[in-house]
């Protein structure tokens, strides 16, 4: 179990009680900012960028799958292969009407080799028959014998062997250069792709005759033959050729077998027009999502830049006129991320005012023993008795003292906080922690009363001591509901300057109780002696650094005053809180000090 620990200001780990009364100091700062950060070399500037990348990866991930989604769509395979299939039915539609009235109408009497009456296909109506019917379309229509000759040639004027054949133009521009332009493009690329590379090259017109078309032999034996084919333009291009081969029969006899060809151009303007439609679309579609891809990334990648460009001003040091650009109307990421900057920069400030706050309470903490050293100095050059010489030194020994301890308690301050902040939490036992400081109270106690029972016995002298202070602990009877996160030994700390705090307050015979109570959310543990209480209007500054109030009968300067101010920040450290109020009996008359501290669970 883990738990941010980091000291909300710079610690002491020294004792308890403070020193004698002085002007409060300023209030425990939150934090400490460590001197390796300080001293760290300060990075460059970020370039700025003319493009954020961050933009670039929004279009980029939004453009892709427009982009997919494109690619697929341009594709159109299944599309085109249900246009092939309707123009091929189509095809075989007309086919079959041809060879319908061929087989009516084109009939003539013949015999066969058994000299048996009969029916043949007629060259002369064959030809008339054929020019007639494809009059009216766009189709080329063939018709071969049953031996597989080329009887009839729409495309043919005359008979098989003529000259004069019928082309059909190209279709007049329609003036517009750029839509002219534009088909050339789609062509070019659409040839480029190699979709027709599967498809198998049309025989050609060298040969006119059944067994150079695969389909015409299949209708020869009372089949419909139904094929795609690649041809081969001048230019290098490749256009497609679909055919269809239908048998002409007449009592089930086949007579000859009608061949019909048509180009592809209807299904492939049919698939430029969709595909010209789809780029229309993704036109509009691109330009609506680069627009809200550009949107997108302004309401993300400008805010993100504005607070970098603020973090980078308040990194170099500006000053605090530096404002950090307040973005929580947005409730979203950006808007907890520029909450989350201002804390921090609030923080630093924080710390910062910390640090000059704790440098100037040092500084008037040392200056007194400090002077107080330097007096007595200049004073026992002057001093003519021996015994005045001596109470001099003895100041001057007493203030060495104080220093060494005052600089100590600092010393532990600044380490205090680094430590908080390294340590990782474990489960610790308030119970236990209470318990073992009653029981090492209790085994002092035990140490000294045995001491003086043998001095007595011994014969010798055996000064009057007060009654001791006895320390009591009120635990609930299930001890493993006050386990909380955190560090047992500075947990450990903060309940023995409470209870240092409690036994210096408490008259002789008194007694410091300890009270441990389990919630839900929290641990809480009270503190409270039979001591003159806290002065009205205190409760709070007794957790100051260097704040002293101290009983008149001990020893001026034994404590430096930074025990509360160090339970306070390591009970702060753990997301507790710590806080002191008296307690006061029926009359109001104030019967002790109760100190609460509250944990986390």
């Amino acid at each position: 179990m883990s738990m941010d620990l980091r000291s909300p200001g710079p610690l002491a780990a020294g004792t308890t009680s403070p020193e004698p009364p002085k002007k409060p100091a300023a209030k425990a700062p939150k934090a400490s900012v460590g001197a390796e950060a300080a001293e760290a070399p300060a990075k460059p500037r970020h370039r700025r960028r003319h493009f954020s990348p961050l933009t670039l990866r929004i279009l980029a991930v939004n453009m892709l799958a427009l982009a997919i989604l494109l690619g697929g769509l341009l594709y159109l395979s299944t599309y085109q292969q249900w246009l092939i299939d309707k123009e091929l039915t189509a095809l075989t539609t007309e086919a079959r009407i041809f060879a319908g009235a061929l087989g009516e109408g084109a009939m003539q009497p013949a015999v066969d080799e058994f000299n048996e009456p009969t029916n043949q296909l007629s060259n002369e109506l064959a030809r008339q028959m054929v020019r007639r019917l494809v009059e009216t379309t766009d189709t080329r229509t063939r018709l071969f014998a049953p031996s597989g000759e080329l009887m009839a040639d729409s495309r043919v004027l005359g008979g098989p062997k003529s000259m004069v054949q019928i082309e059909e133009l190209p279709p007049l521009r329609d003036g517009n250069r750029l839509t002219e332009l534009g088909i050339a493009i789609y062509d070019y690329i659409v040839n480029a792709v190699p979709e027709r590379e599967h498809l198998p090259a049309y025989p050609g017109e060298a040969e006119q005759n059944a067994d150079a078309y695969p389909d015409v032999q299949k209708a020869l034996v009372g089949e419909i033959g139904r094929s795609v084919w690649r041809v081969a333009r001048a230019d290098g291009r490749t256009d497609m050729l679909l055919t269809v081969a239908v048998p002409v029969q007449r009592y089930k006899k086949v007579l000859g077998a009608v061949y019909i060809s048509r180009g592809g151009a209807q299904v492939d303007t049919a698939v430029r027009e969709f595909r010209m439609d789809i780029l229309r679309l993704f036109g509009i579609t691109l330009g609506v999502t680069v627009l809200l891809s550009f949107y997108l990334a302004g309401t993300i990648a400008r805010p993100i830049r504005r607070l970098a460009s603020a973090a980078d001003e308040v990194r170099h040091g500006h000053g605090r006129q530096v404002v950090i650009p307040d973005f929580s109307r947005r409730r979203d990421e950006v808007g907890d991320l520029s909450v989350s900057l201002r804390e921090m920069t609030s923080a630093i400030w924080d710390r910062m005012d910390a640090i000059e706050r704790f440098a100037a309470d040092v500084a008037h903490e040392i200056k007194n023993p400090l002077t107080s050293m330097r007096s007595a100095v200049e004073t026992v050059q002057r001093v003519k008795t021996d015994e005045q010489r001596q109470r001099l030194l003895s100041i001057i020994h007493h203030d060495v003292q104080r220093l060494d301890r005052l600089i100590s308690d600092i010393s532990n301050a600044s380490r205090l906080d680094a430590e908080l902040s390294r340590a990782r939490a474990e489960p610790a036992d308030v119970g236990q922690m209470l318990t073992m400081l009653a029981n090492i109270h209790d085994a002092t106690l035990g140490n000294a009363e045995a001491l003086r029972e043998a001095a007595a016995e011994s014969g010798g002298a055996v000064a009057d001591a007060p009654a001791p202070v006895r320390v009591e602990v009120d635990l609930p009877k299930q001890g493993k509901g006050l386990v909380v996160p955190g560090l047992e030994g500075r947990l450990t700390q903060v309940f023995q300057n409470l209870l240092s705090n409690a036994l210096s307050f408490s008259p002789p015979g008194g007694v410091v109780r300890f009270t441990a109570k389990a919630l839900p959310d929290r641990v809480e543990v009270v503190c409270e002696d039979q001591g003159p209480g806290i002065p009205e209007g205190k409760l709070a500054a007794i957790f100051d650094r260097f704040y002293s109030e101290r009983p008149k009968s001990e020893a001026f300067g034994k404590h430096s005053g930074l025990g509360l101010s160090i339970s306070k920040q390591i009970v702060e450290a753990h997301q507790g809180r710590i806080f002191a109020d008296n307690i006061k009996g029926p009359d109001g008359t104030v019967k002790g000090a109760r100190f609460s501290v509250v944990l986390p669970r």
